[in-house]
């Protein structure tokens, strides 16, 4: 096997795992400091954004620090980030694709929160944090971290460098797959939901080639959050 894409696969994966690691770590520590007795899974998973401003930020810091090297590893290998992203020439299909994906993985993540609130010692209870911190400055970390950091950062990192750098190695399937477990593990407080919707946005990305697919699958998703929590406080 060509040493150059082993090398290339072994730095996909080193910079995905150590950002899967930093934010799932902390989100851990976030959320069992505030475990009380007879708290379910799902109880202790709503307090990993107990501090939401804190939490953003762990985002941001995180998705930016770990970028350069997943650039890097772009611009060493010849390759342009701006042409993985999208193609003039087909834009306009990958974000109805993009929009396509984003309603679908809605639909279906819904459905399967719901069902897993029904699993006993899974689903939330009484003990689960009730409302959220939102005031200006939150609602601005909500838009930088989870519609324009997160949904482009993560998207070069759980899509892009498993297509580009990890498929050549262990096959695209099987890539994309392995990145969307990380991606799913980072995002464990969601209790599997990160899986399902990463693999309808895994299917648009496929058909399309192109990042920008993925990337309105997620910031789509963050925008969706952000305006549902606006008006269930409003």
């Amino acid at each position: 096997m060509d040493e150059k894409k082993t090398a290339n696969a072994g730095k996909a994966v080193r910079i995905t795992t150590v950002l899967t690691l930093a934010v799932a770590l902390s989100e851990l520590i976030f959320a069992f400091t505030q475990y009380k007795q007879g708290m379910t899974v799902g109880d202790v998973a709503t307090y990993v954004t107990n501090n939401h401003h804190i939490y953003l930020l762990l985002l941001i810091i995180a998705n930016i620090a770990l970028l350069p090297a997943a650039l890097f590893l772009y611009k060493e290998n010849g390759i342009s980030i701006k042409d993985e992203i999208y193609d003039k020439k087909t834009l306009g299909k990958d974000i109805l694709y993009g929009v396509g994906a984003f309603i679908a993985s809605e639909v279906i993540g819904d459905v399967y929160g719901w069902l897993i609130n029904l699993i006993p010692g899974i689903g939330t209870t009484e003990l689960a944090r009730q409302g959220r911190e939102l005031n200006t400055g939150v609602v601005i970390m909500d838009v930088i971290a989870l519609i324009l950091v997160s949904g482009i950062c993560k998207e070069i990192y759980f899509r892009g460098l498993a297509m580009r750098f990890a498929a050549p190695v262990f096959g695209e399937l099987p890539a994309l797959l392995l990145f969307n477990v990380l991606f799913s593990i980072l995002d464990w407080h969601n209790l599997g939901v990160s899986f399902i919707i990463g693999l309808i946005w895994i299917f648009a990305y496929r058909k399309t080639r192109h990042l920008i697919t993925p990337m309105i699958c997620h910031s789509l998703a963050g925008t969706f959050y952000l305006v549902w929590s606006l008006i269930s406080l409003s």
